[in-house]
């Protein structure tokens, strides 16, 4: 029984201290006046009646009533109903303006009021929630009051102050226990009450509270309250009602049934107490949307505002939700229940009525749904509980690992966060006790979870349990639903209610009255027999196991069984060793091990073999045991959640090997390397479960005897029963023993955990001691995991804390850090037993005794560990496999020998057998540091392909980022320390260094790595240092030879440094002469005055005249650079021997920068117009970046347009270029001058054109026709276009204003006609032409808008030439592109490469990648512009590329637009001039860009020639016929220009090659033939030994110029980027893999000849591993390869593959003369009918070329001269029956000569005989599908033979002629010779005859 209410008080305005803004309240009165024993009054009861605080009012306000909820010290809650009413009272502010006269506060005007009303409360503090019974209790007091009834208010308070009620009724409410759920009451006025009270206490009563906060805030917002309750956040409830507030509170508490709330709940808080929304623990607290404003601030709070209906989530705070098909399911019970329309909404007929049910149902279906929902998430939790103890008190732990383990929910946040929360632990504690009272809670997850499970999918039928559960839970709070019986007084609602005057103060009540009424009733309660309630206690089912959950769920793989079988042999071939059986399932059974079942069954399988705690086995088999275990443990979480490691503890201290003498080494030595281990929650998981399993075997035994008898029906035999049945029934059993008995019990329980906890003590040392324990494992791989991530640190913090603290304690004993790892493990110990023994109730003295023991036992290990150590490592290692020398280059040197590492697999899946194929990834090898690379070799680690050899390398020097990494190879359980190095020529290691490798030593593989990578200068590059020892003697013999080319070098910098010395010091004088005086002649003198007037030094350059005849040679080298051929073969000028050049021709050799004066990165030969002086040049180049001013480079032969080259204008320069034509110019200015010249520079460029010289030419504006154009003017016209939608791609046309086509701007500046006309008569012309020209000195608009062709294009940069006005009297035009800039390139490279080579499983798909890296944009981009160039050119006008700094995109652009433009430079010559010229000569970057040096480090890679490469690669795909060179090429060259291993693509210009001597020497030095300097000579040199470099399908056009699709849809990604050969590695450095072929090849040959069996000549090809060309080449090479080893085995001396190419090219055209094939050029492959379009798909042979080819070199070798004929049909005609289709059945063919219709001359056509078809056709040529003619013979009248005719083919004797004669003509033939004539008319006879 309990009080229906403890106190009554009665709190009234505080008159006295209300200075303050503020009243305050204060308690009047309060009975009792004593505190109850077992109650105290509670604090604070004065705020809590007016939370908003304490005022007078000027009107009299309704009374209110709500229920506030106080909790205490105990965390009891006491309820306080609140009564409000007002009373009036004479206004205080005007009594106190009497008493102070004037008062500063008051405000003129206002009317104070006479009369206020201040607040009184009367309040009930009761333990019990009856809000109604309170509400009408405390109404009836007043209403007692105010009507001023005769009952006595004392005798009302008394009686309800006494008044005693049930706690809850019994769980089944019989009729003797109706008195107990009902209970009348009256507070004697005539009132009287019914209490129904809840059957079962322990669910909560809501009312219809949760009906209306889902009605209130909606389902989802609930939901997200919820769970934010129960994972532990701050919800804070806004509303203006209070009742409301406490309502919502109380609701969301209820729906958390069987979970109970244990934070701050306050569902209303005072405005006085605000500051408690600032506290750090979680809370549910309610605040009056008074104080909205000051909730505003707080960011971690939950706002929920109930009259809103919002929720707000602040953006700190993350809500885990329900996991995902629970959450949905819960969704859709809600709204069946809140809204059941929903469903019927689409409903054509809909039902007529579907109303919700009442709120009273409706809040109890709400209820049953959460109620259903925690029985989903906790169903099974009691098999996850251990029993620690069971007297004197049941201890109970739930093992949370297991329980998330077995449900499939490891990764659940929201899951894990309740179990870890307050809540769950009383739930566990309150719940877990084996013996107590069930509820409704206990019976769903005991006997409805199956329902639960089969219903999941209808929702229908999961209402259908709802409202049961519901039906349930309305039953417990109303048990009598009928009887609802009130009669309450209420006040009566008088007219004159508001007036004051009817309302007295509510009286002081007689204390002692009501004290007494409180004694007796005290005195009847102890006189009064205790009633006894029977608790009816039973034992708690647990429901059914968990097991079958996840195999529901699938998460047991389908395929398992098969692994298990795997798991289950290899063990046993282990114990039966049968070693080599073991080894080749290895690799499957670590692979299996990733399942959880394989695992399982691994440890089942293992258990097998344990006789008496104890397994010993070999070496081998130890080492087996031990892989199989670290596998297992290396895929379980530190969590531990599906119990492997549990299993294995027990396992891993039962193997062991014998090492010698008395020493046994276990497996646990052999296994601490995880995580799971240091994790303190798996330590006490497995204590508690083995003493509950030793405790539940106590019991067992104690009652062996009556137990049986007892249990025997209920379970099988004594093993079924639980450890929590044995417990619930002790529990039952334990008030019917004896004190003795009991004392026992108590003793043997503990005295059990007590063993255990020495035994725990013991296993955590064998686990946590290192076997080395010199080594502290634990500190060094906490410190190494940092790196990487924090996952990895295998140490809780606690222990590395532990152990640094050690480290200065322990500093002064010799044995520090032993004794380190002793202390750090010791305290791990010492924290396990005190909070497990603490848990379980062990004694202090015992828990001292322990503590005691714990140093020794670690003490002891040590001491035997030491031992095992010691001799362990004296076993002779594990068999590693023998690290593989790497095949070194000639000169090329070891820096550091291998060390052994694990190649680990990256992102790329080929070679780890996931696309097919064999595992080659990981394999183990060693590392290698060379002068030139970085070579992994090794072999594979899965034994299937053991016998492999894996090489991954790459050059040092395109080392891109190298990075540390931590690697966990699924081998060993050490995690080892990586590097993870990339490469720009596209490969990428990711090593583990092996653990015999020590850490420094890889330190020191880095730094040398880093020195070769970066040397100080670019002579540290291999390049310069190769073969550097042998390189002493070779230098004094070459000495007295080369002294003209060393001198040449070395005078050359000298002078030129001396006048770039020279010219700083004389630039100040210096100022040029006007342009007028200026003539020809005299800039002859400027240019020797520029070039420094001292005497020049013997051997340095100026024009050949001036050489003595000893430098003849040394000039000579100048005039054979690139440059100078390529000029002479363009016929752009010639360095001849006289001063008098040749005035005609319109451009010159200029030397004006011989000195590398004028512009350091430009050669020292350039081509200039004719008429531009030197001094000019010397100008022109300041206004240009770099000093890179517009020189020619490429000349069409054809339209004789010239291609000009320069780096983008300076700043200034631009501003100089567009000047305004009036503006006003003070004198001829510097810049003025430079800008006219710049002009000048121009018009002599445009005038040396033809089509402008000539009068003919273009003598208006809009004529356009040139006599020099091969093509004629209409089909320029239709080109037109092309050029315009060319030019808006390039230059985005998005502004389509005539400006895109403008004439570019102010070149120069033209002041007036009559300037411009003294140099450039034509544009005066033009001007006074009849259309009259605009005042300003602009064309006529007209005149303008005419199309006209320009003669110059300039492309530059659109960011520099903004602002240029446009002006059409020019013959320039600038095209404004954008450029893609060098941060650009750099940044999308970074991105291909990792697209290409990623180092992990890659996120996004390859194309993905691809696309986002924007590589293929940017090679459409310089593509386009390439193309628009190329077409300018062919159109006739010239093109002046003028970008950036002139030496990136500019070098890329001229060079694609010269291999388009010019067939030479496609051939191997060709394109060595073209780079050797454009990149080399002008000065591409190389060092700089490729990051060569220290020094450039910074800048980082920029594969600029990478990208041009890449082009070229486009341009060879779609035109495959144009290239003299194969693909092969340009990847060898993209390899090798990063390389660094020939010196031709190193510094950046040829002054700097000069300077280091290196341009000039390649011609003297060839006295040390393996070290090739050039690139070109090592490829010259490859190509004569091979045609790997040679395109078969080459067969150029005469003049074709190339324009390709640039569109990105037509751009492939180059294989370059993608490929690899593990077998060999990169196949560019060629003496390597030749020297590894044939070590190969050595290495195959001694087995001995097996003559049994035909060896198979079928090889598999792997992917990545295999060189596809080598192993499957094309029909070509192979035959040419087949000839090779005939010549040798014959003896014959090897004739060059090029010769015999070149002779079988002969032969063929012979044949196609012969067979007649018009299109059959100088190719072979014309055979293959590839008409020259362009080709976008790589097929090199078509299957028909490939029969041709065969054919030939067979014809060739057995050199038959007979044709083909019926007998011996030839290899091609073979050939082509396999392609033919079935139809055409050929039973003879042949060539005959057919003599055509009347006076049509005799052709060759191959004629087929068709027996089938019953027809004579023929084709054009052999190949033809097609067929010119069809002879049906079913018209043949006879066969005859012949005579020759006119016309008839000569020399072909008389009898080779036949005829056919046809019913409609007469057909005459020859046939080769006689005899073949005769086959064929038998052949046709016979066809007749069989018809």
């Amino acid at each position: 029984m309990a009080r229906l209410a403890d106190y009554f008080v009665v709190v009234g305005y505080d008159l006295d201290k209300r200075g303050g803004s503020e009243g305050q309240g204060h308690i009047l009165q309060r009975f009792p006046e004593k505190d109850w024993e077992d109650n105290p009054f509670p604090q604070g009861i004065e705020l809590f009646c007016q939370p908003n605080g304490w005022q007078l009012v000027p009107e009299r306000e309704r009374p209110s009533f709500f229920v506030s909820v106080l909790t205490d010290i105990n965390s009891e809650r006491h309820y306080c109903a609140c009564f409000t009413f007002w009373e009036g009272l004479d206004n205080p502010q005007l009594q106190k303006a009497e008493a102070s006269e004037v008062d500063e506060d008051e405000v003129p005007g206002l009317v104070q009021p006479t009369q206020v009303y201040a607040p009184k409360s009367l309040v009930l503090v009761s333990r019990l929630d009856h809000t109604e019974v309170f509400r009408n209790c405390l109404g009836l007091i007043y209403a007692v009051h105010v009507d001023s009834l005769s009952v006595p208010l004392e005798t009302v308070i008394g009686n309800l102050l006494t008044c005693f009620i049930p706690v809850a009724g019994g769980s089944q409410p019989c009729q003797e226990e109706r008195e107990e759920s009902l209970r009348t009451i009256t507070l004697g006025a005539g009132d009287r009450q019914v209490i129904q009270t809840p059957i079962n206490d322990s669910l909560p009563v809501s009312g219809s509270s949760v009906a209306h906060l889902f009605r209130q805030l909606g389902i989802v917002n609930v939901l997200y309250l919820f769970c934010a309750a129960l994972t532990e956040h701050k919800i804070l409830f806004l509303s203006s009602s209070y009742q409301r507030l406490t309502d919502a509170c109380r609701a969301l508490l209820a729906i958390m049934f069987p979970l109970k709330y244990s934070f701050t709940y306050v569902p209303i808080l005072p405005g006085k107490l605000l500051e408690v929304l600032s506290t750090p623990t979680p809370f549910i607290i309610g605040v009056n949307s008074f104080f909205r404003s000051e909730t505003q601030e707080l960011l971690d709070v939950i706002i929920a505002d109930l009259d809103g209906g919002t929720v707000t989530i602040p953006e700190c705070v993350h809500i885990s939700l329900l996991p995902d098909p629970l959450l949905q399911q819960t969704q859709t019970a809600l709204s069946m229940v809140l809204d059941p329309e929903l469903e019927m909404a689409d409903h054509a007929f809909p039902p007529s009525s579907t109303q919700p049910s009442t709120l009273k149902i409706q809040d109890k279906e709400i209820r049953a749904v959460f109620l259903w929902l925690f029985g989903q998430l906790f169903h099974g939790y009691r098999w996850c509980l251990h029993i620690i103890r069971i007297h004197p008190e049941p201890v109970i732990r739930f093992h949370k690992a297991a329980f998330l383990g077995q449900r499939a929910l490891t990764e659940d946040d929201f899951l894990m966060k309740v179990l870890d929360g307050m809540a769950f632990a009383g739930f566990i504690s309150e719940r877990g006790l084996p013996y107590r009272p069930t509820d409704l809670f206990d019976d769903l997850i005991a006997n409805q979870v199956e329902r639960i499970r089969q219903e999941e999918c209808s929702p229908h039928k999961v209402m259908n349990h709802i409202k049961e559960l519901a039906e349930q839970l309305f039953k417990n709070e109303n048990p009598y639903p009928a009887v609802a019986m009130h009669k309450v007084q209420r006040p009566a609602e008088s007219p004159g209610h508001n007036d004051p005057k009817n309302l007295a103060i509510f009286p002081l009540l007689d204390d002692v009255t009501i004290q007494l009424f409180i004694d007796h009733a005290a005195a009847k309660l102890k006189t009064a027999p205790p009633v006894v309630k029977a608790e009816l206690k039973g034992m708690v089912p647990s429901g059914p196991p968990l097991e079958d959950i996840v195999d529901r769920h699938g998460h047991v793989l389908a395929n398992s069984a098969r692994r298990l079988e795997v798991v289950r042999n290899c063990i046993t071939y282990i114990f039966d060793n049968k070693m080599l059986e073991a080894k080749k399932l290895m690799p499957a059974v670590l692979r299996a091990l990733k399942g959880r079942a394989a695992r399982v069954c691994l440890t089942q399988e293992l258990n097998q073999h344990v006789l008496q705690n104890r397994a010993v086995l070999d070496d081998q088999q130890f080492d087996y045991i031990v892989r199989m275990m670290n596998c297992t443990l290396q895929d379980c979480s530190h969590m531990d959640e599906h119990g492997i490691a549990a299993i294995l503890l027990p396992l891993v201290t039962a193997f062991c090997r014998k090492l010698g003498a008395g020493i046994t080494q276990f497996a646990y030595s052999c296994v601490q390397e995880h995580m799971v281990w240091t994790n303190m929650q798996f330590w006490e998981a497995m204590f508690y479960s083995d003493v509950q399993n030793h405790i539940r075997a106590l019991y067992l035994e104690a009652d062996g005897g009556e137990q049986s008898t007892a249990s025997g029906p209920v379970a099988g035999g004594q093993e079924l029963l639980g450890a929590l049945e044995l417990a619930s029934e002790q529990s039952r059993l334990w008030p019917t023993l004896s004190k003795e008995q009991q004392s026992e019990r108590v003793q043997k329980e503990e005295s059990t955990v007590f063993s255990q906890a020495i035994h725990y003590a013991n296993r955590m040392s064998y686990l946590l001691l290192p076997l080395d324990t010199s080594k502290n494992r634990l500190l060094n791989r906490s410190g190494i995991g940092d790196v990487e991530s924090v996952s990895n640190s295998y140490v809780t913090n606690s222990i590395a804390g532990s152990m640094a603290e050690s480290y200065d304690t322990e500093s002064g004993f010799e044995d520090a850090e032993s004794s380190d790892v002793a202390n750090s493990v010791v305290r791990f110990i010492n924290r396990f037993v005190d909070k497990v023994c603490n848990e379980s109730g062990v004694t202090n003295e015992h828990l001292k005794a322990l503590h005691a023991m714990i140093p020794d036992i670690v003490q002891m290990h040590i001491e035997t560990l030491d031992a095992v150590h010691r001799e362990s490592k004296r076993l002779p290692p594990i068999q590693k496999p023998k690290l593989l020398r790497p095949i070194l280059l000639a000169g090329e040197e070891l820096v550091m020998d291998g060390m052994r590492v694990h190649l680990i697999s990256d992102g790329r899946e080929e070679a780890t057998g996931a696309l097919g194929g064999p595992p080659l990834l990981p394999a183990e090898g060693a590392i290698f540091l060379t002068t030139y690379r970085l070579i992994f070799k090794g072999t594979p680690n899965d034994p299937l392909v053991g016998e492999q050899v894996v090489t991954r390398s790459f050059p040092i020097a395109s080392l891109t980022k190298e990075k540390r990494i931590s690697v966990s190879l699924s081998m060993d359980q050490f995690i080892q320390e990586g590097l993870q190095l990339r490469s720009c020529t596209f490969q990428l290691l990711k090593i583990a260094f092996d653990e015999e490798v020590a850490s420094d030593l890889a330190e020191v593989f880095r730094k040398h790595m880093h020195k070769l990578r970066y040397p100080q200068h670019v002579q540290g590059t291999f390049a310069f240092t190769v073969g550097q020892s042998g390189k002493t003697l070779v230098e004094h013999k070459t000495k007295d030879k080369n002294q003209s080319i060393k001198t040449l070098s070395k005078n050359l910098v000298k002078s030129a440094k001396r006048t770039i010395s020279r010219q700083n010091v004389t630039r100040k004088k210096y100022s040029p002469p006007t342009w007028e005086n200026r003539s020809s002649l005299q800039s002859e003198m400027d240019e020797d005055e520029l070039s420094v007037s001292e005497e020049l030094d013997q051997g340095s350059l100026t024009l050949s005249s001036t050489i003595r005849s000893s430098d003849r040679q040394t000039m000579s080298n100048v005039v054979e650079r690139a440059c100078c051929r390529d000029y002479q073969r363009l016929g752009l000028g010639t360095l001849s021997n006289s001063l008098t050049r040749s005035k005609n021709e319109p451009f010159r050799i200029s030397t004006v920068n011989r000195m590398y004066t004028v512009c350091r990165s430009y050669p020292g030969l350039l081509i200039v117009p004719q008429s531009i002086p030197d001094s000019t040049i010397q100008r022109i180049s300041r206004c240009y970046r770099q000093n890179r001013f517009p020189v020619v480079c490429w000349r069409s032969s054809r339209t004789k347009a010239v291609l000009l080259r320069s780096a983008g204008l300076h700043a200034k320069g631009v501003v100089g270029f567009f000047k305004s034509p009036n503006a006003p110019s003070a004198g001829p200015s510097q810049a003025d001058s430079t800008s006219l010249e710049q002009e000048k520079y121009m018009q002599a460029i445009i005038s040396s054109m033809p089509s402008y010289c000539e009068p003919s030419g273009r003598n208006t504006l809009g004529g356009f026709t040139s006599t020099h154009m091969s093509t004629s003017d209409s089909s320029d016209k239709l080109r037109q276009p092309k050029i315009g939608a060319l030019m808006k791609q390039v230059m985005g046309g998005k502004e389509d204003i005539p400006g895109t086509f403008s004439r570019g701007g102010k070149w120069g500046s033209i002041r007036g006609s009559g300037r411009l006309s003294a140099y450039n008569p034509e544009v005066g012309n033009r001007l006074s032409s009849k259309e009259s020209p605009q005042p300003n000195g602009g064309p006529s608009e007209a005149l303008f808008l005419r199309q006209q062709r320009a003669y110059l294009y300039i492309i530059g940069d659109k960011a520099q030439l903004k602002g240029g006005k446009q002006d059409s009297f020019q013959q320039w035009e600038v095209v404004p592109i954008e450029v893609c800039d060098v941060r650009q390139v750099k940044n999308s490279f970074k991105k291909l490469i990792k697209a290409c080579v990623p180092s992990s499983e890659p996120i996004m798909t390859f194309h993905r990648c691809l696309e986002e890296s924007e590589w293929m944009c940017l090679l459409h981009r310089v593509l386009q512009v390439s193309v628009l160039v190329v077409e300018l050119l062919d159109t006739g006008s010239s093109v002046m590329v003028s970008l950036e700094d002139g030496w990136d995109v500019t070098t890329q652009v001229v060079s694609l637009v010269q291999l388009l433009s010019d067939p030479y430079y496609r051939t191997f010559d060709g394109f060595r001039l073209l780079v050797e010229k454009e990149w080399l000569s002008f000065g591409h970057r190389f060092s700089h860009r490729g990051a060569q040096t220290l020094a450039s480090q910074s800048s980082g890679f920029t594969p600029v020639f990478l990208q041009f490469l890449d082009c070229v690669h486009q341009i060879h795909l779609q035109f495959p016929m144009e290239f003299e060179f194969s693909q092969y090429y340009l990847k060898f060259l993209a390899y090798h220009y990063v390389s660094n291993r020939f010196r031709t693509f190193l510094l950046d210009s040829d002054y700097e090659r000069i300077e280091l001597g290196v341009l000039y020497e390649e011609k003297g030095e060839r006295k040390n033939p393996q070290v090739c300097k050039s690139v070109w000579d090592y490829i010259d040199r490859l190509n004569k030994k091979t045609p790997m470099f040679f395109n078969y399908m080459f067969s150029p056009e005469d003049e074709e110029v190339l324009r390709p699709y640039s569109f990105i849809s037509n751009l492939k990604v180059w294989d370059f980027y993608t490929e690899e050969t593990l077998s060999e590695g990169p196949s560019y450095d060629w003496e390597l893999v030749q020297r590894g072929r044939q070590e190969r090849l050595a290495e195959e040959v001694p087995d001995k000849p097996d003559t049994t069996t035909p060896k198979s000549q079928r090889r598999i090809v792997w992917p990545c591993y295999d060189s596809r060309s080598r192993v499957v080449p094309d029909a070509i090479t192979k035959l040419l390869q087949d000839l090779q080893s005939l010549e040798a085995e014959l003896g014959l001396p090897p004739e060059k593959w090029k010769d015999t190419w070149d002779k079988i090219k002969a032969n063929q055209r012979a044949e196609s003369k012969l067979e007649n094939r018009p299109s059959f050029n100088s190719s072979l492959l014309m055979s293959s009918n590839l008409s020259h379009q362009r080709r976008s798909q790589g097929v090199y042979l078509p299957e028909s070329g490939v029969g041709s080819s065969i054919n030939l070199a067979m014809d060739r070798e057995t050199s038959t001269t007979s044709t083909p004929v019926a007998g011996r049909p030839s290899t091609s005609t073979l050939y082509s029956q396999f392609q033919s289709t079935e139809s055409e059945n050929r039973s003879f063919e042949g060539i005959l000569y057919k003599k055509g219709a009347l006076l049509k001359p005799w052709k060759p056509r191959w004629f087929v005989l068709d027996k089938t078809k019953h027809q004579l056709r023929y084709y054009e040529t052999r190949q033809d599908k097609e067929c010119t003619g069809v002879i049906e013979l079913a018209e043949v009248e006879s066969v005859i033979p012949g005579t020759p005719t006119m016309g008839a083919p000569k020399n072909i004797e008389e009898k080779a002629f036949f005829d056919l004669k046809t019913t409609k003509r007469v057909y005459n033939f020859c046939a080769q010779d006689s005899f073949n004539a005769h086959l064929w008319m038998d052949s046709i006879q016979s066809c007749l005859s069989d018809a």
